[in-house]
């Protein structure tokens, strides 16, 4: 699996909401993330939420995209990243 963002994204994100996409892609080692289709507008592609923790103990939610490669490898680029709410937490480990 591979990632990669726009880098001007990434530095607003951080600056805005104290996370790193890097560090973003952390959930999607956590073995209980959650990902759901984002369904709230009609966007140009399909766009996913996940939910997760990383290796620090953040409660990251971030929007991405799939798309595969020409040699057929998964790619994920993230859109946007930052910190669950306590709503958002409280259903991910219900959930999880």
């Amino acid at each position: 699996m591979e990632f990669e963002w726009n880098e001007n994204k990434n530095k607003e994100d951080i600056k805005k909401h104290g996370i790193s996409f890097e560090e973003a892609t952390e959930v999607f080692h956590d073995p209980l993330h959650i990902s759901i289709m984002d369904r709230r507008f009609d966007y140009f592609d399909e766009r996913w939420i996940t939910i997760g923790s990383t290796k620090t103990g953040n409660f990251i939610v971030l929007g991405h995209l799939y798309y595969l490669t020409e040699n057929g490898e998964e790619v994920i680029k993230i859109i946007t990243a930052r910190k669950a709410t306590r709503k958002e937490k409280k259903q991910y480990e219900t959930i999880g």
